[in-house]
């Protein structure tokens, strides 16, 4: 009598295991507290770096952008900035960690099998939880300064979360797959970053450029975001045209970036 024969071989199709994510959920939480616990990790402050790091940059903001240079946002430029800074470091904490989550955990992933997938969403949702606290001193901020707050803040604010947080996933884990085989990504991802920034209308407002540059402006996904995230706060009108554009292109990040990692993660451990 033969014995079966046993073929082990990755899928065909490109399958995101929900249902496996789920099942592993206790994992994705030890990797979560792990990376908190390693960032802040022998600094005397702690997570106070959380809120303190968003408040120096809007103080220097506000002293070179809104005394010296006489920029004007429609609202009180501290609350503008630190609210702009706060989504941003969401979404650049998240690319930024994610995409070295899988070079920083290459021991245990050449050990044990399970989906790699948790990985750069542990680096993101501690990204979220930063995300939270600061987001709790803005409110501090909006009494501070006496800023109004329209009550579409209740829907307005999820949904640039919910697209920050999508975009900034899909960038990171195409970076993470890519940095895995070609290292190079890591050395160009900082001065992605920068461009990403300055090309965010985090210092500036998009409604007060002209020419049709600033519809160029709005492929950088987190500019939909904002444009959501202020509406509340400054009231004008929404440009549902650039909004759509952002969306669009974190759709494309996000689908791009889940599809590349899910067809390449099978060779994870053997080149990492």
């Amino acid at each position: 009598m033969t014995r079966p024969e046993i073929k082990i071989a990755p899928p065909k199709t490109t399958s995101f295991d929900l249902a496996e994510l789920w099942e592993n959920r206790e994992l994705l939480y030890f990797f979560t507290w792990r990376d908190i616990k390693v960032k802040y990790k022998q600094t005397y402050l702690g997570i106070l770096w959380v809120v303190l790091q968003p408040l120096l940059l809007m103080l220097v903001f506000y002293f070179l952008f809104f005394k010296t240079l006489n920029i004007r946002v429609g609202i009180a430029y501290p609350v503008y900035s630190f609210a702009g800074l706060i989504l941003w470091g969401l979404f650049s904490a998240g690319i930024t960690h994610s995409s070295e989550s899988l070079l920083s955990s290459s021991q245990i992933i050449r050990k044990i099998y399970f989906p790699r997938l948790l990985i750069p969403l542990a680096s993101l949702l501690t990204a979220m939880i930063d995300f939270l606290i600061a987001f709790a001193l803005l409110f501090i901020l909006l009494i501070i300064f006496q800023q109004p707050v329209s009550w579409k803040a209740f829907f307005c604010f999820p949904i640039a979360i919910i697209l920050t947080f999508i975009s900034s996933f899909g960038i990171g884990s195409l970076l993470a797959a890519l940095n895995v085989k070609y290292r190079d990504f890591r050395y160009l991802l900082p001065f992605g970053i920068q461009v990403l920034f300055f090309s965010s209308q985090i210092v500036y407002s998009i409604h007060s450029l002209q020419g049709p540059f600033r519809w160029l402006l709005y492929c950088n996904p987190l500019n939909g975001a904002l444009e959501i995230f202020y509406y509340p706060l400054q009231n004008q009108y929404l440009n549902f045209t650039g909004i759509l554009i952002s969306t669009g292109a974190a759709i494309v990040f996000f689908m791009g970036g889940l599809i590349y990692f899910k067809k390449t993660e099978v060779y994870f451990a053997d080149i990492i």
